[in-house]
């Protein structure tokens, strides 16, 4: 491991790393990119959480709805700090990543899209920021364009340029891809998107956990993350937007919470960011999710970044030793800390498997990227991700488990 960051003390921290898959099989969790394994700094502010200041937030006076809230609305401060959010107002809360993106098409998209209008999307897109965009275009008569990815799974920007000539109105782009692990630059890709007047919707579900992220710095317009990546629980996401856009769109749900006032036939909208909370939200998550930020910030996201890219660049050397074994994507310093591959004669589903019975947590699958593997005619493939709890030993593990599948499968 490079400088002083140590995974095999941050993992003392994470139960989960502990436990035996088998008899004497220890765990060796290669699945991040799914979901992150939760250190026991977040486990235990949830445990505290429902056993100590359980209640509703923002509709009571009494102490346990006081503590609640204050804690609900004390992670929101800490997660707008941790990307630089201009304020804590522009900070929704949202299930998850896929929510987060369904709320800026179907809020700000069926405001500000008509007919004939065009948005851009990636062929290396999650299907979260791919379904609701061509719902949508179904649903008004969108025209979708798309930027294709070159045979190092990169996007060609040539043909992003030749595209934002058509004037777009948004483009909808990944900042890593959680196939190839390629991280886009989306800096640069603002910049371009703006100058040709359409706004730019960011994926962050895979950046945001694992290195350093400033919206403002990024210049973006609108960026979801989930909890669940990044040492936090299920349930909870995030939409950042700017402010002045946030402000303009009309609720995405109706309910509790997201009213100033209801009358028979009509209503006053919360302002914000209340105005997209509808109902009693996942309010325990929440507050998880603010520790689990503060779990991150203690050890540097700078430092989380670099360990990552220390150990990815160590598993692409150690998988380029397997006979017949293709990785996806580009080099290690282009990429993020996931590799998916393909071993010859094997379905991902086998290798997935034969791992798992030496303790190896891979993913196999399409991982909600159909359009990614059709471009590189594939079914499937196998994918090893890696986190700050992962080590050199991890790696030694996986290479280890694709040599015996070799010798399985002759």
């Amino acid at each position: 491991m490079k400088g002083g960051f140590d995974a095999n003390v941050i993992r003392q921290d994470f139960p989960a790393l502990k436990r035996m898959v088998k008899e004497d099989v220890p765990l060796v969790y290669l699945d991040t990119t799914a979901t992150s394994q939760k250190p026991k700094q977040v486990l235990d502010c949830l445990n505290d959480y429902y056993s100590n200041n359980n209640a509703n937030v923002h509709r009571g006076i009494h102490t346990l709805a006081e503590e609640a809230t204050a804690g609900y609305e004390n992670a929101r401060i800490t997660i707008g700090k941790f990307i630089n959010a201009s304020n804590e107002k522009e900070i929704i809360y949202t299930r998850n990543t896929t929510e987060a993106i369904n709320l800026v098409a179907n809020s700000w998209g069926r405001t500000n899209l008509n007919s004939g209008d065009r948005i851009i999307l990636t062929e290396m897109e999650h299907h979260s920021n791919l379904v609701p965009w061509q719902m949508l275009a179904a649903s008004i008569g969108l025209e979708i364009d798309i930027i294709p990815v070159d045979d190092n799974g990169l996007l060609d920007l040539h043909v992003y340029e030749q595209l934002l000539d058509k004037n777009p109105k948004a483009v909808c782009v990944t900042h890593m891809s959680n196939v190839l692990g390629t991280l886009n630059p989306i800096k640069n890709m603002a910049i371009n998107a703006h100058d040709h007047g359409a706004l730019i919707i960011v994926d962050g579900a895979q950046s945001a956990p694992h290195m350093p992220v400033d919206v403002q710095d990024l210049d973006v317009d609108f960026f979801a993350f989930s909890a669940h990546k990044m040492c936090g629980p299920t349930g909870v996401g995030i939409l950042w937007g700017r402010y002045e856009l946030l402000d303009a769109m009309p609720p995405f749900l109706g309910g509790g919470d997201m009213i100033k006032r209801v009358h028979l036939r009509d209503f006053d909208t919360n302002d914000l960011p209340y105005k997209f909370e509808a109902g009693t939200p996942a309010i325990g998550e929440a507050i998880g999710m603010g520790a689990a930020v503060n779990y991150l910030n203690g050890l540097g996201m700078q430092s989380i970044w670099e360990h990552e890219q220390d150990i990815v660049s160590y598993a692409m050397d150690r998988l380029n030793e397997v006979p017949g074994l293709t990785v996806y994507g580009p080099e290690a310093e282009m990429r993020g800390g996931v590799t998916a591959f393909s071993l010859d004669g094997v379905h991902p589903h086998d290798i997935s498997q034969i791992l798992d019975g030496d303790g190896v947590a891979v993913r196999a699958g399409h991982h909600c990227a159909m359009p990614l593997h059709e471009r590189y005619k594939l079914v499937a493939t196998a994918r090893a991700s890696f986190y700050l709890y992962n080590t050199y030993s991890d790696v030694d593990k996986l290479i280890e488990g694709l040599h015996k599948v070799k010798q399985v499968f002759g």
